[in-house]
């Protein structure tokens, strides 16, 4: 660290709708694969913190659920950590892209407009456009819903002007020690990562509700120098569920199983041996119960 300079920390908080390429851009920002990425929306289902440190500087991201309008009280929850990411930020991330109409959840923008901290307006996937002239017209349009932001068109996909934003944020970072350790990556745990692995693989794996109605516990986590053994039970509403999860001849569960070990091998640079089994929990997404036993609700 610079002796004339003096420390910066800060909460950046990443929010926006379902599906614009939060979790990407995240991803990108803190260098390392924290949050599951699908083609499916509702991935994120936790706000899962990301630690970039520099010399002089720490940033604390938070990639969060997309923004969406209830229908269960796991979607509740959800919303609360999307909300509560406007009141603890020191800079705020709005990522959009240039697909969605600007004026889509105009309560939540409603919000973000109205806040006095920095917001940095993203406009991720601009490689899907046909020139530059869209890309005009986008920004006048959402110039006038947030005035006040600083626009970043990017392509987190190609990381594209992600540098440029990450430079802008450390700028806007208040003078401050570190908030954690300077060799922390992340707040979560290594069984959450695991967690989250498995449910990404259910998610490509699964059509339709299924993959939504899963939920995935690590009962097991026994780590040596060399290995990690682990057990872990998906947890769905209805035995044709529980079916459909397991697959004929259990084939289906394995190939989530294999494709899990893959990933959590790489996370973790460890040999992993894995067990997969599946459990019903009638109507878990409404159950407050077992929302709060599965971290949803503090």
């Amino acid at each position: 660290m610079s002796e004339n300079k003096p420390h910066q920390a800060g909460f950046v908080n990443i929010v926006g709708n379902p599906n614009v390429g939060k979790s990407t851009l995240s991803n990108r920002l803190v260098g390392e694969r924290l949050s599951i990425i699908t083609n499916k929306a509702q991935t994120t289902r936790h706000r899962i913190m990301g630690i970039v440190n520099g010399d002089d500087y720490q940033i604390v991201f938070s990639d969060t659920p997309g923004v969406l309008k209830p229908k269960f009280k796991l979607q509740e929850s959800m919303l609360e950590y999307s909300t509560g990411a406007l009141i603890d930020a020191d800079v705020l991330l709005y990522v959009t892209d240039v697909i969605e109409s600007p004026t889509k959840n105009s309560d939540f923008l409603e919000r973000v407009a109205h806040k006095q901290i920095p917001v940095l307006l993203v406009i991720n996937k601009i490689d899907l456009l046909k020139g530059n002239d869209e890309l005009v017209a986008l920004i006048e349009q959402w110039k006038q819903l947030l005035p006040t932001a600083e626009v970043f068109p990017t392509s987190a996909t190609l990381n594209f002007n992600v540098d440029n934003l990450m430079a802008r944020i450390v700028e806007l970072l208040p003078e401050c020690p570190p908030y954690f350790g300077k060799d922390a990556l992340t707040d979560r745990s290594s069984r959450f990562f695991v967690t989250e692995i498995v449910r990404e693989k259910i998610l490509l794996t699964y059509d339709k509700e299924v993959p939504y109605a899963a939920q995935v516990i690590v009962e097991k986590f026994d780590e040596s120098d060399t290995s990690i053994h682990i057990m872990a039970v998906v947890y769905v509403e209805r035995e044709s569920q529980k079916g459909i999860i397991i697959g004929h001849g259990g084939r289906r569960l394995k190939h989530v199983g294999i494709e899990a070990r893959k990933d959590i091998e790489r996370f973790f640079e460890k040999k992993v041996f894995i067990e997969l089994f599946v459990k019903v929990e009638p109507d878990w997404r409404n159950r407050e119960q077992l929302l709060r036993q599965f971290g949803y609700i503090e």
